[in-house]
């Protein structure tokens, strides 16, 4: 039994033997059929073998010359070929045995094919010949011409793969004149990597017979410029059917080159996108999808094809909503904002969604293109991160940032209602003892049921927040006159009334500072009514604690007059707004003064001349009292060594020293650094530091004293008696001079109380063997009296007011 196959490579030519396999039909007691896909099966007894079938398919071997190649099972294979070379099919022999006549039979099976190939061929060229007249065309301009006119790298090899023709691109890009290109093989031009590619892409378009791509590479274009290159090759063949040559032609894909990357670089980053993209035509059927959609959604792309977005709706939104997507879709080209949809499982879910239009060459919207993802974990976080920022961790009261939203919400009501509404700011008196005596655990505790008895004591229509360590603050609506506003407050401060638990500690009993505001009167903002009421609380606490106080306008106006100072105080230093005065000190034994003390002035630009008595506390409590204490000891010191070398006798430069300034550890080394830069020698130094001062950390200071007194600064208690010292610690502090504050001198001598405090303070000094200085002395009477009472040195306007230093002249002249 024999068997014979033919399968057919190019399935647009395969009527042109059907004569042939005819002939080869009758020959047996078989019959043939065309395969309905691309195939020509002649069979005669049984099919080919299926091993025989899967190594065709998988190899495509072509067979030259005729040539038998023998597989497997006594199969074996030929090549049917046109005349010029291009493969045109496969015969398969198989027989339980490969006989010499068969193998003959077959060959003139092959043979008959090919002259049925050759012969259809040449009628095929003659009328297309006949049809076009190709030979009686004459062509306006010659091939070499016509082809330099094209920008694409044209050229053209014989049979042999020899050059031919060329047109001017090539020459260019070759960097090779035509002379040096025809009748020359690829071998000949080329390396011989690139050379054997271009052979073997050139064997490929004849095997095949039809036009092929061989290929994208990056290679060299005109002017060295590199470029994405594409080559297409196509065999030609003579009339006859025989090989006539290769035509190629490369051209410059660069530019499309770069815009399919970009598409596959797009196409990478749809498909690995965390987040969903759909795209819907102008009827919003979706198309395609990309990215995350089926794990966001839990549809699959299947699923969704075909489908209208409205697949997804979790019937959260109104028409209107849908109505005003689209409207902005048709007009703007693009939709943003949160949405509800809905999952295949049912569950809703919020993702965020972006929608824009593509529009096609005219302007008119061909594509929808829909990326969004989900949302419900930034929600959640959303959710988790607004508890936090708007509620007290500890007491889980609103905050700060939580009350004035709820404030603003309860003021937009009160307006509405035309109700007022209170604020009752609270601050917890001295709670501070609590945390450093017991520990901050104890005081979190206190806190706890300090909370838990707002809310027992107030209705559901107040708020009550935690503004800081030890400071509340609640809101009560409705209003309608004082009365109500007072009830209000002393329920609050029944609150107090019991104990509080320390846990082993006992127990502790607390008080309240309160400041209210009222709404509309004293603020119509949640700022202006915060503000306003915290005010009226520090004016409680500053009368006394355990009370409240209303907020007023002269409050506010305090409180602004003071943050001016405040930042005019900033300022003081740099833009020279200080300067000092120089009062003397008058021994009573000589009449001639001992010392000067430098006295702080400040006049700024703005605020004029404000006093000693209001800018020191305040730069105390702000914190420059350091920098300001600094530059009065350096220039005085200045001042003092310029007397010095005029030769004018002064004693000593008295300066005040501030208590802040007495606990730096660093206040003796800087003392001393600034006598080196001034060249002033210590023993013309006065230092007075007031009682407080020295008390406040007896033994550090007693310790700086000391080093000061080493060497040689004379060292004086300013404002004795106004303080609460230590009289057996006193007489152990390195101490020259007593200074008898002036509220003592005034009315002297015909305040009794004075009289005696004035007596007791110069035979107190003189029994601790320190001199005695009073101050504010303006009255020839208060100079007998002290005089009289053994009093040491004075000092006051009886003698000369604070003068600048140039005004002192004469004042040192006469004495």
């Amino acid at each position: 039994m024999i068997n014979i196959e033919i399968t057919q490579t190019q399935r647009d030519d395969w009527q042109l033997s059907i004569d042939t396999l005819a002939r080869i039909a009758s020959c047996g007691a078989g019959l043939w059929r065309v395969n309905q896909v691309d195939t020509l099966e002649l069979v005669v007894g049984c099919q080919l073998s299926k091993q025989t079938r899967d190594c065709l398919s998988s190899k495509r071997k072509v067979f030259k010359n005729a040539n038998w190649q023998v597989g497997i099972n006594n199969q074996s294979i030929a090549a049917i070929c046109w005349p010029g070379g291009a493969l045109y099919g496969y015969l398969y022999l198989c027989s339980p045995e490969l006989t010499l006549d068969n193998q003959r039979l077959l060959t003139a099976f092959k043979k008959s094919f090919e002259r049925d190939l050759a012969d259809s061929y040449r009628v095929f060229r003659l009328k297309q010949s006949e049809t076009r007249k190709l030979d009686a065309v004459e062509a306006p301009v010659s091939l070499q011409q016509f082809i330099d006119c094209i920008k694409e790298h044209v050229w053209m090899k014989d049979a042999s793969g020899r050059y031919v023709l060329v047109n001017h691109s090539v020459e260019l890009a070759w960097s090779r004149s035509r002379e040096h290109i025809l009748n020359r093989t690829d071998h000949e031009l080329f390396e011989p990597r690139l050379a054997n590619h271009f052979v073997t892409t050139d064997e490929e378009a004849i095997i095949k017979g039809i036009e092929i791509s061989a290929g994208q590479c990056e290679g060299l274009d005109i002017g060295n410029v590199e470029s994405w290159l594409e080559t297409t090759k196509l065999p030609i063949f003579e009339a006859n059917g025989e090989l006539a040559g290769v035509i190629g032609v490369s051209r410059n894909i660069s530019s499309h080159k770069a815009a399919q990357d970009q598409l596959e670089l797009a196409s990478r980053v749809f498909e690995n996108a965390v987040e969903g993209v759909i795209i819907t035509d102008i009827e919003g059927t979706i198309i395609n999808a990309h990215g995350a959609f089926q794990e966001i959604t839990g549809y699959s792309k299947d699923e969704l094809l075909g489908q209208n977005p409205r697949l997804l709706n979790s019937g959260r939104h109104s028409k209107a909503f849908f109505s005003k997507m689209w409207s902005d879709l048709l007009t703007e080209g693009k939709w943003h904002g949160e949405i509800w949809n809905r999952r295949k499982n049912g569950a809703i879910f919020p993702q965020i969604l972006n929608i824009s239009s593509v529009y096609d060459d005219d302007k008119k919207i061909r594509f929808f293109v829909a990326v969004f993802n989900d949302i419900s974990v930034q929600k959640q976080n959303e959710a988790e991160l607004e508890e936090v920022a708007f509620h007290d961790p500890l007491t889980k009261l609103p905050n700060r940032m939580g009350l004035s939203t709820r404030l603003a919400q309860e003021l937009k009501q009160a307006r509405q209602t035309h109700t007022r509404l209170g604020l009752v700011y609270i601050d917890v008196d001295l709670f501070k003892q609590i945390n450093e005596s017991y520990g901050y655990p104890v005081g979190d505790k206190v806190l706890l049921e300090l909370s838990q008895r707002f809310l027992r004591e107030l209705d559901n229509s107040a708020t009550i927040a935690r503004l800081g360590s030890d400071e509340f603050a609640v809101t009560l609506s409705n209003i309608n006159n004082s009365d109500m506003m007072l009830l209000s407050v002393n329920k609050l401060r029944q609150v107090f009334d019991k104990p509080f638990t320390l846990g082993e500690h006992g127990q502790a009993r607390l008080t309240a500072s309160m400041g209210v505001a009222i709404c509309p009167d004293d603020g119509q903002t949640p700022s202006s009514l915060m503000v306003n009421a915290e005010i009226a609380m520090h004016r409680a606490k500053h009368d006394g604690r355990n009370n409240y106080a209303f907020y007023t306008e002269s409050l506010t106006q305090e409180s602004a007059a003071k943050l001016k100072l405040q930042s005019a105080l900033h300022d003081a230093l740099s833009i020279n707004a200080f300067h000092l005065v120089y009062q003397p000190k008058i021994s009573f034994k000589t009449g001639k003064p001992v010392a000067f003390e430098a006295l702080l002035r400040w006049n700024d630009p703005v605020l004029g001349s404000i006093s000693p008595a209001v800018f020191i506390p305040l730069a105390e409590k702000i914190g420059l009292i350091q920098d300001i204490g600094n530059w009065v000891l350096k220039t005085a010191c200045k001042q003092a060594q310029s007397w010095r070398e005029q030769g004018v006798h002064f004693g000593r430069v008295a300066v005040n020293v501030a208590s802040q300034q007495l606990q730096r550890r660093s206040f003796v080394a800087e003392v001393a650094d600034i006598l080196e830069q001034t060249g002033l020698p210590a023993n013309c130094l006065e230092l007075e530091v007031t009682e407080s001062g020295m008390m406040s950390d007896q033994l550090l200071v007693s310790q700086y004293l000391a080093k000061l007194g080493h060497m040689g600064i004379e060292l004086s208690i300013d404002d004795f008696g106004t303080g609460y010292s230590s009289l057996s610690y006193l007489k152990k502090l390195p101490i020259h001079k007593l200074k008898i504050d002036q509220s003592f001198v005034a009315g002297l001598p015909l305040d009794t109380h004075n009289t005696a405090i004035a007596k007791a303070i110069i035979a107190m000094g003189h029994a601790l063997n320190l001199r005695v200085v009073a101050e504010g002395v303006e009255t020839q009477a208060q100079v007998d009296f002290l005089k009289g009472c053994g009093c040491d040195e004075v000092q006051g306007y009886f003698y000369s007011r604070p003068q600048l230093p140039e005004n002192l002249s004469e004042f040192l002249l006469q004495h």
